[in-house]
């Protein structure tokens, strides 16, 4: 029987050493003004660094303009390496790996604040851009595939260690996935295996560029939805035949499994409070009445445990060899320890980290040491001006 390991102990993830198993989760970060980083995007992540995790995650990296969230997010290009390239640096001087989270937001991209056309599986309406996405023509997702691998030649020139596929929350590769969207008709829709074309796709041509000068030049993890929450969405025993697959083809080095739509039920991956006067706020009319009105609806109410995706997760752990990442109520030396003894490789956390920054030192120094973090959920509406901790402040 293998020993537990030590969640400060030093861990391998593909070519990359990191000095501990505990990662800081891709949470937008809103502070990329003209898709560009900024000084205050380099604190932000240089803050994780100095605070202790062993990779910090940049999101979200758009592989191209239509593939943003909205019109303030980062995109790979040429443009943006000297900024990246700054970033990486300044996480490295704090001892830390740092991770790009690549993908193309599909149905959930703002085509109004892009200004430039959304895709979909299938024709689709955004009610928060209120736009239509527009059905992926064979053309469309094989551009976008080529627009992942060179998102990661860009993160490679950069300095990244390694970069996170989305292919989770209904963004484009899981809108692909879930049986709910895509009701296409083609050799892309039908059968999950016509299904997961476009996700095994992107991963494929990810290993490619990676492997290009013969040996990996970064690690690469796919995020991956074990379920929507959504009644005809992706379902825990499909993902875990896609995980399969995934594995199988060998493209990644490590697989994070989340849940949760960001299309329709956001708040079966975040648990907790939900924010509907915050996120009505940060709307304007019409949409901020319609979160008044229908928020309940959109941002249901699960109560908040620790390590609350932990039970979906050991089942794709006792299926499959391939290294998992667990994310969701990470917040303390107990849940840490409880994952590594389910055979988790690492874990993910996310809102504690922007309470408190320096969090992961604190608790190597003293086990017995709590997150700030309420699971209020308040940080989430700041996602659309400067992703925060409302309760701390942190990051500053």
């Amino acid at each position: 029987m293998n020993a537990v390991p030590d969640v400060f102990s030093p861990a391998r993830l593909g070519p990359v050493t990191l000095r501990n198993r505990i990662i800081k989760a891709a949470t937008f970060e809103a502070r990329t003004p003209n898709g560009l980083v900024s000084d205050d995007l380099i604190a932000f992540h240089r803050a994780m660094g100095a605070g202790g995790v062993g990779m910090t995650t940049v999101a979200y990296c758009a592989v191209s303009p239509g593939g943003r969230t909205d019109g303030s997010a980062l995109w790979m290009r040429p443009e943006a390496l000297s900024g990246l390239r700054r970033l990486t640096e300044a996480v490295h001087a704090e001892g830390a790996a740092i991770s790009a989270q690549i993908g193309h937001a599909g149905p959930v991209a703002n085509a109004r604040s892009n200004k430039a056309t959304a895709l979909a599986p299938v024709r689709f309406f955004n009610p928060l851009s209120m736009r239509f996405a527009r059905a992926a023509t064979a053309d469309d997702i094989a551009e976008v595939t080529a627009a992942h691998a060179r998102a990661v030649r860009h993160a490679i020139d950069a300095g990244f260690d390694a970069v996170e596929i989305h292919l989770g929350h209904n963004y484009l590769a899981s809108a692909f996935l879930s049986p709910l969207i895509n009701r296409r008709t083609d050799e892309f829709g039908g059968t999950l295996q016509n299904r997961a074309q476009v996700a095994r796709g992107i991963i494929a041509a990810v290993r490619r560029e990676v492997d290009r000068d013969g040996t990996p030049a970064i690690a690469v993890t796919a995020k991956l939805n074990m379920a929507d929450g959504v009644r005809g969405g992706i379902s825990i025993e499909e993902s875990l035949q896609t995980a399969r697959w995934l594995q199988d083809d060998g493209g990644l080095d490590a697989l994070e499994l989340t849940a949760g739509s960001s299309l329709v039920n956001p708040m079966y991956l975040f648990r907790g409070d939900s924010p509907i006067k915050e996120f009505s706020a940060a709307f304007k009319p019409p949409l901020s009445w319609g979160m008044r009105m229908t928020g309940t609806k959109f941002l249901r109410a699960y109560p908040y445990r620790d390590a609350f995706l932990m039970a979906d997760a050991e089942q794709f752990r006792r299926e499959l060899t391939l290294p998992l990442i667990l994310l969701g109520g990470i917040t303390n030396k107990d849940a840490m320890d409880n994952a590594m003894s389910a055979g988790f490789d690492f874990v993910a956390m996310g809102r504690a980290l922007l309470a408190e920054p320096d969090l992961i030192n604190r608790i190597q120094a003293d086990g017995q040491v709590r997150s700030l973090c309420d699971h209020c959920n308040k940080c989430m509406p700041t996602i659309y001006t400067r992703t925060h901790c409302v309760v701390t402040g942190g990051p500053a």
